[in-house]
């Protein structure tokens, strides 16, 4: 909608001067309007701007927000997606690699005492200090009581000797392990 503008002034007192000061300032006038009038028709061309959209994910530990336009927005996921897709990738990789290092363990201490057996570490007399302390070594951190009972069943079973007196016994392989 454009604006008009009318000038009204009387044709008796227009002095030489005002005539070209009335020019100019119709002609700035004019201009304004035009600006104006250009304005109001840039306005009605574009489409009114919608506000952006915001999207909080999570993905295991990694937490993100983009905030973006409708049309930019599936773009911006896609590219924090495959990065982060990338990056549990390593993870998971790492983790995998370090998690299959450690050799698997025994579920008990008499197990864990067994196994010593097996690897011929009773060869030699041993002393309830001594067992305790290769099973802590290994990373069995099993009560000394436990380790006791243990080495007492083993003994029962055949496996182990007891040589000494009591709260001094020293256990040795009876038997070899089977090959």
């Amino acid at each position: 909608m454009g604006v008009v503008v009318i000038v009204y002034c009387s044709i008796t007192k227009i002095h030489q001067y005002s005539i070209p000061l009335l020019v100019k300032y119709l002609s700035v006038v004019h201009v304004h309007l035009a600006q104006y009038n250009m304005q109001q028709v840039q306005d009605l061309t574009q489409s009114p701007q919608k506000p952006p959209i915001k999207v909080k994910m999570k993905i295991g530990e990694i937490e993100f927000e983009i905030e973006s336009q409708e049309d930019q927005i599936q773009t911006a996921v896609d590219r924090i997606l495959s990065t982060v897709a990338a990056r549990l990738k390593d993870m998971q990789f790492a983790t995998i690699t370090e998690r299959a290092s450690p050799p698997p363990r025994a579920e008990t201490c008499k197990g864990v005492i067994q196994k010593l057996w097996e690897e011929n570490w009773f060869n030699h007399p041993k002393c309830l200090d001594d067992v305790h302390s290769e099973l802590a070594r290994r990373g069995f951190h099993y009560d000394r009581t436990a380790v006791a009972h243990a080495l007492v069943d083993l003994v029962k079973d055949n496996v182990l000797t007891r040589i000494g007196r009591p709260r001094r016994y020293q256990y040795a392989q009876k038997r070899p392990p089977p090959q």
